[in-house]
């Protein structure tokens, strides 16, 4: 009886070769992986260079738009990384409607860059500031006052009209609280809501309800108490709220001044988020359209390379308060001198505790 062949040698060979290749097959699938990871982590580095070369661009567009335009430039003992630097904060409620130029919000702001940390001080509409050589009117009325001046006494026109409306009202302002600004900065309301709009919106406590229509300017408030997403337009019927005419409680100019503060505070927070970063070129163009300043382009970029990313934590607001006695807010002496003292604080070289209230 003859033997059984053998299986032919090139079969085995095959088998072998087909369990030798197993392993291979293992081995590559970390190199795809890594392929794979090293081309998402290329492609996520070109994105974030294109947004950064975006953010470059729209930033320094917003910077040309928003500075001094007459090339004064920044000593170094004056930059903003160096010296404690103040600043008067003008709302301006240019509403075409009414035709007002009234600084409905007024802050004064000082920051420091040994602790960075800030200090800001809400000022009430209806104020009476009683200071010697100025017109006894409202606190919201000089700046139009000092531009109707530039206009028709002074002869002057366009930006430098404003330009002298916003040095003197620094200037009164100087004196009022015994400090030195540096700056003046006017951001009209729509560049408010804007702002807030380009944020896509704040997060807020909105302590009461508030309704109020006036056909004449369009004014149409209508925020129901709680916490909430403000769009930009309810954040600017947030904080201008007063009167009513629809059964909700009318509020004071005390409350409008917490009221900023808290929006501030809330804009701070959301620029922090990593939704604000991603959505920062919107806010640079929404605040280039609608702010105009006496700080020089240079100093502006001192600015956001010391304060941005600023924490609420390390903002300290202070309204002032007192009683109101039409037509006017009479200040409480004392909640005066407490700002007049945290301004200076502020401003002096060695600045403030982070931890004071």
């Amino acid at each position: 009886m003859r033997d059984a062949p053998l299986p032919p040698r090139a079969g085995r060979q095959a088998a072998e070769r087909a369990r030798k290749s197993k392993p291979a097959r293992k081995g590559r699938r970390p190199r795809i992986w890594l392929r794979l990871f090293f081309s998402l982590l290329g492609a996520a580095i070109i994105f974030l260079a294109a947004f950064a070369g975006y953010l470059y661009v729209q930033t320094q567009s917003a910077i040309r738009d928003i500075a001094d335009q007459s090339g004064a430039e920044v000593a170094s003992a004056d930059r903003a990384q160096v010296k404690p630097l103040g600043f008067l904060l003008l709302g301006l409620d240019s509403r075409k409607e009414t035709g007002s130029l009234n600084t409905d919000v007024m802050m004064v702001a000082a920051l420091n860059p040994n602790t960075k940390t800030a200090t800001v001080v809400t000022i009430p509409r209806d104020s009476l500031l009683g200071l010697d050589g100025y017109k006894r009117e409202k606190a919201n009325a000089y700046y139009a006052g000092f531009l109707r001046y530039a206009q028709t006494t002074e002869k002057l026109k366009g930006e430098d009209a404003k330009q002298y409306a916003r040095e003197k009202t620094r200037e009164m302002y100087e004196k009022f609280f015994g400090v030195d600004l540096d700056y003046t900065a006017v951001i009209n309301f729509q560049g408010f809501a804007d702002v807030v709009d380009a944020l896509g919106g704040i997060d807020v406590y909105v302590d009461q309800d508030m309704r109020y229509v006036d056909h004449a300017d369009g004014t149409n408030i209508n925020l129901k108490k709680g916490e909430q997403t403000l769009t930009g337009q309810q954040a600017l019927d947030f904080v201008r709220y007063r009167k009513s005419n629809d059964g909700t409680r009318q509020s004071s100019d005390f409350e409008r001044n917490d009221r900023q503060s808290r929006v501030l505070g809330a804009i701070l927070d959301k620029l922090k988020s990593l939704d604000g970063v991603a959505r920062l070129g919107n806010v640079i163009a929404a605040v280039g359209g609608n702010m105009r300043t006496d700080i020089p382009e240079a100093q502006i970029q001192n600015l956001m390379k010391t304060y941005f990313g600023l924490s609420r934590d390390h903002v300290r607001f202070i309204a002032l308060e007192g009683t109101w006695r039409s037509p006017y807010v009479y200040l409480d002496d004392a909640k005066l001198e407490e700002a007049k003292l945290a301004l200076k604080e502020e401003l002096a070289p060695e600045g403030r505790s982070v931890q004071s209230p």
